[in-house]
């Protein structure tokens, strides 16, 4: 499978922060200042108690957030503090599907690199990764492709998002108050002025048009990185014009490409709705977490309450909605606890996410157990379960060496029991069917299909974990279709 991977590719900086580092961090800003923006998070980045409090709040709701670093003197306090102590690896959306791709499996994978810089290029899989203008080799090798050469001129600026993970039990002192984490996360603090304008690489915008035609699928993502206005005075709804622009170029290029758009942590609802507003019925299908589900809430109407507890019968109600009201052939929904997806059945082409329609389902829409519906039911699940599997070994291990590997180190894994209770609510609120270790229902004109996720007892890594899930079910869906 040939796929496309645009468009935030950047360096992540982890560190694993201790109770004992944040309880010294505190300490050294006022204590009035740290809890008026815990109480009132200002969801970006503009000094040094902005990050200790958002850290802070993070740690203190075991939740997850990236924030924006909008001055250098934060930067640079972040770089010399932490980045020497810190697991140098592939950040970015963009960047983690595009390696997952190359170690699961795919025969072409083309990133989008904004920066390409030593350290940035450094971190790319060598597998499957194809660069056009071939920055990723480092001296000239016999038997390289054409196109494949070193790129004349690297960045001064590496983009560089800040991941501090934090384990679940970990205490600290907030000015007295003693705080015990209730779940392993992760707060980051992003460096990246060019993935904040979806900045894309002339090379990579050139082979994508002029290669269409041989791509099966492409994975778009960093749209939680823009911003409302910018310092030249330009706003978001022009990238995005030139995003969806994009898109519709490549897709009149080849009718069967397969485009799937990722969300992320919006800090502005208004930018989380045009993205999906202008996107709904272009791309083929869309993937989110439950915190951006419930971002979405005044489109689809559910209360974000149940939806950030991970309920089963909210968050399938949720993704039917949208996808129902908005025109979207599929939606991907990826929670801690279990994976849900909504999706047409019956479209008669691939509808997304890599899995044909089967023929006859309309048909025999009353019949849960007719051969058809069981049929595209068991190829999603299967490729969603595939996609777990990866997102499982990953979170153990840290890596991802191939299938064997992944199915050697997903077995070691605990389904979720959380999970599991959801399944079992979901097939008495959606009167479903039990299919293998999954279930899946019908609603409002869509197949419903859920499965509980693997959790590791001891994870190396919960960053990347979503895209690592996203890449695995859309590389196996394309086989499928393939198959079918």
């Amino acid at each position: 499978m040939n796929i496309l991977c645009g468009y935030n590719v950047n360096i992540d900086s982890v560190y694993r922060v201790s109770g004992a580092e944040i309880s010294e961090l505190l300490r050294t800003f006022e204590r009035a200042e740290i809890l008026e923006k815990i109480e009132n998070p200002p969801g970006k980045i503009h000094s040094e108690s902005d990050f200790a409090a958002g850290l802070a709040y993070c740690m203190k709701n075991g939740c997850g957030a990236e924030w924006l670093v909008f001055e250098q003197a934060v930067f640079e306090f972040l770089k010399d503090r932490y980045f020497e102590k810190s697991l140098v690896r592939m950040g970015g959306n963009a960047g983690i599907m595009a390696n997952a791709l190359s170690e699961l499996g795919a025969s072409r994978v083309v990133p989008n690199v904004a920066v390409p810089s030593r350290t940035q290029l450094s971190l790319f899989s060598e597998k499957a990764v194809y660069f056009p203008d071939a920055p990723l080799q480092k001296e000239e090798k016999p038997g390289v492709k054409p196109g494949n050469k070193i790129s004349a001129s690297f960045s001064n600026q590496d983009p560089i998002h800040f991941v501090f993970d934090f384990s679940e039990g970990e205490i600290f002192s907030l000015y007295g108050t003693e705080v015990r984490v209730p779940r392993e996360n992760r707060f980051i603090a992003t460096c990246d002025h060019l993935n904040f304008r979806l900045f894309t690489s002339p090379a990579f915008e050139s082979y994508a048009l002029k290669h269409a035609g041989e791509m099966d699928g492409a994975l778009i993502s960093g749209f939680h990185l823009l911003l409302d206005t910018y310092p030249d005075g330009s706003t978001y709804r022009e990238i995005l014009e030139n995003s969806f622009s994009r898109l519709r170029a490549w897709k009149a290029k080849n009718e069967k490409l397969r485009v799937h758009l990722e969300f992320g942590h919006f800090a502005s609802r208004e930018i989380a709705n045009s993205v999906f507003l202008k996107f709904a019925g272009t791309s083929d299908s869309m993937g989110m977490n439950e915190d951006e589900l419930a971002m979405l809430n005044n489109l689809h109407g559910i209360p974000a309450e149940g939806l950030l507890h991970m309920e089963a019968e909210a968050t399938g109600k949720a993704a039917c909605k949208l996808a129902s009201l908005y025109g979207l052939g599929k939606l991907f929904i990826h929670t801690r606890e279990f994976v849900l997806a909504v999706f047409k059945p019956d479209s008669g082409n691939s509808n997304g996410f890599g899995i044909s329609g089967a023929s006859g389902i309309s048909r025999e829409w009353g019949d849960k157990k007719s051969p058809a519906l069981l049929k595209a039911a068991g190829k999603k699940l299967e490729a969603m379960g595939f996609g777990l599997r990866c997102a499982g070994a990953y979170a153990a291990s840290g890596r991802l060496e191939g299938r064997e590997f992944v199915e050697k180190e997903a077995s070691k894994l605990q389904e979720s029991r959380f999970g599991r209770e959801q399944l079992q609510l979901f097939l008495k609120a959606f009167g479903g069917v039990t299919c293998g270790q999954g279930a899946f229902a019908l609603m409002e004109g869509y197949l419903i299909c859920i499965l509980p996720t693997l959790l590791s007892r001891s994870p190396i890594t919960t960053v990347g974990l979503g895209d690592t899930l996203t890449a695995g079910t859309f590389l196996r869906g394309l086989e499928l279709d393939v198959q079918n």
